[in-house]
């Protein structure tokens, strides 16, 4: 590595240090994300012509860790209109990883968006499974097309509970390898006002970030890596980021 790479690594480094050791900048991101809820800032993006539904910022986020890992197997649970395993797959595809795989996971896959996926040029990296994510046929689905795939990414935003999401957690954990991640959407959940999400079953004090918070109490092999949140600052998986250790 040269000299000038190496001195702008140890800026960068430095920044993201800076960031998170500042708490004014830390809830001003926080506030951003709670007031742009107002609006479902997050519906406003596509990805290759689908409705990703994620922040920008959170996107950028898993390019990098995706580019790092190069996982042969990305699963999500939680499908929606489709644009986030679009999106992983977008990345295999630009990466070149002989057949690198998507496993897109949802209780309800609508016939429109099903269609949308399924025309898509992506798809061909995609498997969609129908089905609750914590049921043990789906699980065993999941495991069965991993197989013996060497590097696994995990992604939960399913139902937001954080029963589900705890579960979630127990049993999707040890597809992930190690040195790569298993990351939580919508911990921003616990950050909104009480009465915040009140047609919803999930909301302040029962949402992705709770379950976090016990899942970790009991499982050495993963931690948090606050570097991602502390560069982002506006992002909904707020802790979210859990590294396997090596």
């Amino acid at each position: 590595m040269s000299g000038d790479i190496k001195e702008f690594n140890q800026a960068v480094e430095k920044n993201i240090e800076q960031l998170g050791q500042s708490k004014k900048m830390q809830d001003l991101g926080v506030e951003f994300v709670r007031k742009t809820a107002e609006f479902n800032y997050s519906y406003n993006f596509t990805w290759m012509g689908v409705p990703v539904i994620q922040f920008p910022q959170d996107l950028i986020a898993m390019q990098e860790l995706i580019w790092r890992i190069k996982p042969d197997v990305i699963v999500e649970t939680g499908v929606a209109r489709g644009g986030s395993i679009i999106f992983y797959a977008s990345m295999m595809e630009m990466m070149g990883i002989d057949n690198g795989q998507v496993i897109g996971i949802d209780i309800d896959i609508r016939e429109h968006n099903r269609e949308v996926i399924q025309n898509h040029p992506m798809y061909k990296r995609i498997q969609l499974i129908e089905g609750s994510s914590v049921e043990p046929n789906v699980v065993e689905q999941v495991k069965n097309l991993i197989g013996n795939k060497k590097n696994v990414m995990v992604c939960l935003d399913s139902m937001h509970t954080e029963e589900h999401v705890l579960q979630e957690l127990h049993k999707y954990s040890d597809f992930v390898t190690k040195g790569s991640y298993l990351v939580v959407f919508d911990t921003s959940i616990d950050d909104m006002p009480e009465d915040f999400f009140e047609d919803r079953p999930w909301g302040h004090n029962n949402n992705p970030k709770t379950a976090i918070d016990k899942f970790l109490q009991n499982n050495r092999d993963f931690e948090i890596d606050r570097t991602v949140c502390n560069k982002l600052l506006v992002t909904v998986a707020r802790a979210g980021f859990l590294m396997r250790k090596e």
